[in-house]
């Protein structure tokens, strides 16, 4: 059988509301968003925060940058950088605090936002060197986005690989007080749930983090179970699998009850998959929980206590199919808004706002994101 491909189609994600007036007309109360991205623009960038030696490794071998993204974000593709929010003047999307403030935070009047960068720091290899990266694409963002807007906190990244040093770097800057989050990728050699990472759990806790799941990340194994997807549309659409499984490692394994306070945040990876997840996994701890008897009420009870996911994407079906979906969840917290910037993806805010109660707007919008980041 031959596959005859159809004329190429653009897929453009509908423009997220700019004008201040429109914005006001869907939503005129506080706005926090969890999760708009800062990209670092070059590798050169952060030269000013590695030794010498680092900057040698990078310059002698022609390195631009870690080719993580590159798989997850396609330079040019509308999921990338909203065509509104691509700069005309060729600079790297969402690369400075000036961007983010034109497009997002001055527009739609935030009263706060949490910065994530994924770098893609879990795809260099040589351990040495990824630390240094690590720690230069923090000190940058403390640098060059905390110390330049009041309104942005951020999150911490990670080397991805190596607990020990996971361990040292939530230390050695978790302390900062726009630091509120620590960057998890989704996807891991290990799952998150594992016992080698409780010390890495208990430090975020420690100095009061929430534990980012985001969207990324670049194992040494396949993304699927079986094997190598064909297409992009095939991992995009799949990806909610990998949140899926780092939640049920999360809960199966203990970690809540080794770290009774963590908090986790799911962001960039959907929420609309969850009530079926809860449902499922509910059902099967009824007949399994005597392996994991730690696990002592139903694994959606905990999840609503201790994990909180972002709006982006809703990407949502038709009006009464969200307005079911949202009352499965159960809870008006869970909820919190994000724009994602600069991704684009076929979110429709007002359909999602209107699918929700007048008081599960405002938590969405706002309250939940300022008691889950415990901001002023």
């Amino acid at each position: 059988m031959t596959l005859t491909p159809s004329p190429p189609a653009t897929s453009v994600p509908a423009p997220l509301v700019q004008d201040p007036a429109a914005r006001r007309s869907l939503w005129a109360g506080s706005v926090i968003d969890v999760d708009v991205h800062a990209q670092v623009p070059s590798a050169e960038t952060l030269f000013p925060y590695l030794a010498r030696q680092w900057v040698d490794w990078c310059t002698e071998r022609n390195w631009k940058q870690p080719q993580g993204p590159l798989a997850h974000y396609p330079p040019t593709s509308p999921r990338t950088c909203r065509p509104e929010w691509r700069p005309e003047d060729g600079r790297t999307p969402a690369s400075d605090v000036a961007l983010l403030r034109e497009h997002v935070l001055d527009p739609w009047d935030v009263e706060a936002a949490i910065v994530n960068c994924y770098y893609g720091v879990d795809s260099i290899r040589q351990p040495d060197w990824h630390n240094a990266m690590t720690r230069a694409v923090n000190d940058w963002l403390v640098e060059e986005w905390l110390g330049r807007d009041p309104r942005l906190r951020a999150s911490m990244v990670l080397p991805a690989r190596d607990p020990r040093s996971m361990v040292e770097e939530i230390h050695r800057i978790g302390a900062h007080p726009g630091i509120v989050q620590v960057l998890l990728p989704v996807r891991t050699d290990a799952l998150w749930g594992r016992r080698m990472f409780f010390p890495v759990f208990e430090a975020m806790a420690e100095h009061g983090l929430v534990a980012g799941l985001h969207y990324g990340g670049t194992p040494d194994g396949v993304p699927s179970t079986t094997g190598y997807p064909s297409y992009f549309i095939e991992e995009y659409a799949a990806e909610w699998q990998a949140f899926g499984s780092q939640i049920t490692s999360m809960v199966a394994e203990g970690v809540f009850q080794v770290v009774p306070e963590l908090r986790v945040s799911v962001l960039e990876g959907g929420f609309l998959w969850l009530p079926a997840w809860g449902w499922r996994m509910n059902k099967d701890w009824k007949g399994l929980r005597r392996e994991v008897p730690w696990v002592t009420e139903p694994p959606f009870d905990v999840v609503r206590r201790h994990f909180r996911f972002s709006t982006a994407p809703t990407e949502a079906g038709p009006d009464a199919m969200l307005q079911t979906a949202l009352g499965w969840l159960r809870s008006e917290d869970l909820l919190m808004f994000a724009t994602d910037y600069p991704h684009g993806h076929d979110d429709d805010l007002a359909q999602l706002l209107g699918a929700m109660t007048e008081s599960m707007r405002a938590k969405t919008m706002a309250e939940n994101a300022r008691e889950w980041y415990a901001l002023a």
